[in-house]
C-alpha cells in the first residue's frame, strides 16, 4: 500500500485545522451571549445580596432575579469629582473597569495603598429602593490583595455611614486564606459597622484578630487568619473609595442633601 504523499498530509492537517477552528470559533461566538447573560446574573445576585434583599448561599432562578433587581434596584451614574448624579453615560451599559483604563475617560490616581491606578471620571451606584424611598445605596470598590485586585461591593444606609453588607465578586486570593473574604460568616460582621469616624475622616478598619460587636467596637471587623495582607487590602480599598478620590464628595453630597440619596 502506497503512504500518503507530502502534499497531501499537509492538506490534510490544515484542513483538519481549518474545521477545527471554525468549530471553536463558532462555539465562543454561540456561547458569548450565554456567558455574558451569566455575568450580568451574577452581578446583580452581589448586588442584591449584599443588600440583603437574597440570601447568602441561596439559588434563585434567572427570572426571580431579574424581577427582584428591577423592583429594588435602580442603577445611577455619579460624577466622582463633583459628586453627583450624572446623565453623560449611561448607567444601564456603563463599563466602569473599561472606562478606569482609558486615558479619556480616567484620571491617574494619586498614590495609594490600595494601588488603584487609575480612577474613572464616572461610577454606577445603585440605589436599593421600596415604593418611592431609598434605602441603601451601594457603592463599587476595587483595590489589591496579595496576589490580585479584588472587586466587590459596599451598601450603605441612608446615614451614609453605617455598613449594611459587602461583599467581593472577583479576586484571586489564595483558597482558605486571603480567599475567606468570600465567607459568609465575615461578611455578615461588617453589618452596622461605621465608615467615618467622629473627625470625618474613614475610620473602619480590618483588624488582626477579632472586632467586637458592633455596637461597642464600630470601626473594626475580624480580621482573615493567616491572610494580613489581604485584610490590609480590604482596608486600604475602603479607605481609598471612600475618600475624597474616590466617592467622598458624593456622600458627603447626599449626607447634606446636596444630592438625593
Amino acid at each position: 500500500m502506497s503512504q500518503p504523499s507530502v502534499g497531501y498530509t499537509v492538506g490534510f492537517a490544515a484542513a483538519l485545522c481549518l474545521v477545527c477552528g471554525v468549530f471553536v470559533a463558532g462555539s465562543a461566538v454561540a456561547l458569548k451571549d450565554l456567558q455574558d447573560t451569566n455575568k450580568r446574573l451574577d452581578k446583580q445576585k452581589k448586588v442584591l445580596s449584599v443588600a440583603g434583599l437574597i440570601e447568602e448561599g441561596a439559588s434563585p432562578s434567572q427570572s426571580e432575579v431579574e424581577e427582584l433587581f428591577a423592583k429594588r434596584i435602580v442603577a445611577k451614574a455619579v460624577k466622582l469629582d463633583a459628586g453627583v448624579y450624572s446623565d453623560a453615560v449611561d448607567a444601564a451599559g456603563f463599563d466602569q473597569r473599561k472606562a478606569s483604563k482609558d486615558p479619556s475617560m480616567s484620571v491617574e490616581a494619586p498614590a495609594n495603598s490600595a494601588k488603584v491606578a487609575r480612577v474613572p471620571e464616572h461610577a454606577v451606584v445603585y440605589q436599593v429602593v421600596n415604593g418611592g424611598s431609598v434605602e441603601q445605596i451601594i457603592l463599587p470598590i476595587e483595590g489589591k490583595g496579595l496576589w490580585s485586585t479584588l472587586y466587590g461591593f459596599v451598601s450603605l444606609q441612608t446615614d451614609m455611614n453605617t455598613v449594611q453588607g459587602l461583599t467581593f465578586y472577583e479576586h484571586a486570593e489564595t483558597p482558605g486564606l486571603g480567599g475567606e473574604v468570600d465567607n459568609a460568616s465575615w461578611k455578615k460582621g461588617w453589618k452596622d459597622r461605621k465608615v467615618f469616624g467622629d473627625n470625618g475622616e474613614v475610620a473602619l478598619k480590618v483588624i488582626k484578630g477579632k472586632a467586637g460587636a458592633a455596637a461597642d467596637d464600630p470601626y473594626s471587623v475580624d480580621g482573615l487568619s493567616g491572610a494580613t495582607l489581604t485584610s490590609n487590602g480590604v482596608t486600604n480599598t475602603i479607605e481609598f473609595w471612600f475618600g475624597e478620590h474616590g466617592f467622598g464628595p458624593f456622600i458627603e453630597n447626599v449626607k447634606s442633601g446636596k444630592v438625593n440619596g
